[in-house]
């Protein structure tokens, strides 16, 4: 388990390779007999009669620094405005316990200057703006309270995960992004070639090369060397799929670890892994927890943290796929679906959220799908019509997560691939991996925008990734 955030003293903070921040000062336990300089952007600024009062936001808090300019009942030479970027010099710490905030800084006008000025066309004002509407502004809306603290919110997922998993043992390495095939082997993929040799037909490579959608078969070489590994890498899928749970580009967090035999291995790792990260999230619920939350498109605070709270207090179900098709079917004949549930086929969301929401209630791992609904790779049970596979649903989302025991049997792979009518030649080098000191092995994929959207309770993965690109959407930057 991970150690609480405790705060710092000031003098364990300061250094000469950077600035001090909003942050450092919110968290400081004694108070700095000093000057201080801090910088950062207007976030509001009020002009009175014998002070100014500025909210200084420098993006590394969910809170600004509040900040008392005294003019004594003189013109006020500083008049500020919203989106400024500033410098505060001399700054002397104030004791205010009485305030919400337990201290202020005090300035004169001359102690504060304007580094970047904002024209009158600076969109962010002291109005409300929807999340729909912020998506139109990718240069300014991470400058907003919600969607900036979402962005440090993904940064302490993305961190938390990182020493959990390196607690465990398990290794990150680097896999490629470009790649010779098509892990998933949907079809969905990004060709990419060279500007200066597309006329003349030429390969850079000498033969087609995509954008990865999988980390996963690199994954396992590694693995096999190392015995047990993880990478977080962006990840590309050219589906038409357009809704708020779906990502052209997004990125997943993948394992693969040798010596995995039963799904249950990988489905109570996994539990154990989200349900550690839930623990720092409840920790420090008032720092990450959003302070304002937009009128439509994100859940309440409540809400947010009570989903944290349920992770490790309600029960993880765990359902095979042929008895998941038999409930929904129960439920279609009460309350038909869009989508009628049938065995063989693919879950639908609609399915998804159901069990996890309305039937479950909470997360639920769906196991043992049929063979013709996954991935080749998947290691084949004795049933020979399942795969030892997985997915994790969470309610409202659906399917946050998949994995599988992979197939280590040369023989059995080969025939699973030929039945397919695969390229046997153009995945002849993962088929080597089963002849030359194969080990049972799983892994697993965990998309970090479904995840980090239903942690932080925003309803559309495009709010979760700093720069969205989706079917219907345009690249401008």
């Amino acid at each position: 388990m991970l150690a609480p955030f405790r705060p710092r003293r000031y003098s364990a903070i300061t250094s000469p390779l950077r600035a001090i921040t909003v942050r450092d000062l919110l968290q400081l336990q004694d108070a700095p007999k000093q000057p201080l300089e801090v910088q950062g952007r207007v976030r509001s600024f009020r002009a009175m009669k014998n002070a100014s009062f500025l909210d200084l936001d420098d993006g590394s808090s969910k809170s600004a620094l509040k900040v008392v300019i005294s003019h004594h009942g003189k013109p006020n030479p500083v008049l500020l405005k919203t989106g400024q970027s500033v410098l505060v010099r001399d700054a002397m710490w104030k004791w205010t316990p009485e305030r919400q905030q337990a201290f202020e800084l005090a300035c004169q006008p001359t102690d504060v200057q304007v580094l970047g000025d904002v024209t009158e066309e600076y969109p962010l004002q002291k109005k409300y703006v929807s999340l729909k509407h912020l998506r139109q502004w990718p240069l300014w809306k991470h400058r907003t309270q919600y969607l900036g603290g979402l962005m440090r919110f993904r940064s302490h997922i993305e961190a938390t995960l990182t020493q959990l998993l390196t607690q465990e043992g398990i290794y990150k390495v680097p896999p490629p992004v470009l790649t010779s095939g098509d892990c998933e082997g949907a079809g969905e993929l990004f060709h990419v070639e060279a500007n200066n040799l597309r006329a003349d037909q030429r390969k850079y490579f000498g033969t087609d090369a995509y954008l990865t959608v999988s980390a996963q078969m690199h994954l396992e070489v590694i693995a096999l060397a190392l015995g047990r590994v993880w990478a977080l890498t962006p990840c590309f899928r050219a589906e038409e799929s357009d809704t708020s749970r779906h990502l052209s580009e997004f990125w997943m967090l993948e394992a693969e670890l040798c010596f995995v035999q039963e799904v249950t291995q990988l489905t109570s790792f996994v539990q154990k892994l989200i349900q550690e990260l839930a623990r720092t999230l409840i920790q420090r619920q008032d720092e990450l927890l959003p302070a304002m939350v937009p009128q439509e498109g994100a859940e309440s605070r409540e809400t947010v943290l009570g989903r944290w709270q349920s992770l490790l207090e309600q029960p993880w179900h765990t359902i095979t796929y042929t008895d998941a098709i038999q409930v929904l079917q129960r439920q279609h004949a009460i309350s038909p679906f869009v989508h009628e549930p049938n065995w063989g086929a693919a879950l639908q969301s609609e399915h998804e959220k159901w069990l996890a929401g309305t039937h479950y209630g909470g997360p639920v791992f769906v196991t043992d799908y049929p063979r013709e609904c996954k991935a080749f790779y998947m290691r084949v049970n004795d049933d020979n019509k399942t795969f030892a596979c997985f997915d994790l649903l969470f309610p409202e989302m659906g399917e946050v997560m998949g994995g599988s025991v992979r197939e280590e049997r040369y023989d059995v792979l080969l025939r699973e691939m030929t039945s397919r009518n695969m390229n046997i030649a153009e995945l002849d080098w993962y088929l080597q991996l089963r002849r030359q000191g194969t080990a049972p092995h799983g892994g697993f994929g965990l998309g970090m925008e479904r995840l980090i959207s239903w942690l932080y309770g925003n309803h559309n993965v495009r709010d979760a990734i700093g720069f969205y690109r989706s079917a219907t959407s345009t690249i401008e930057l």
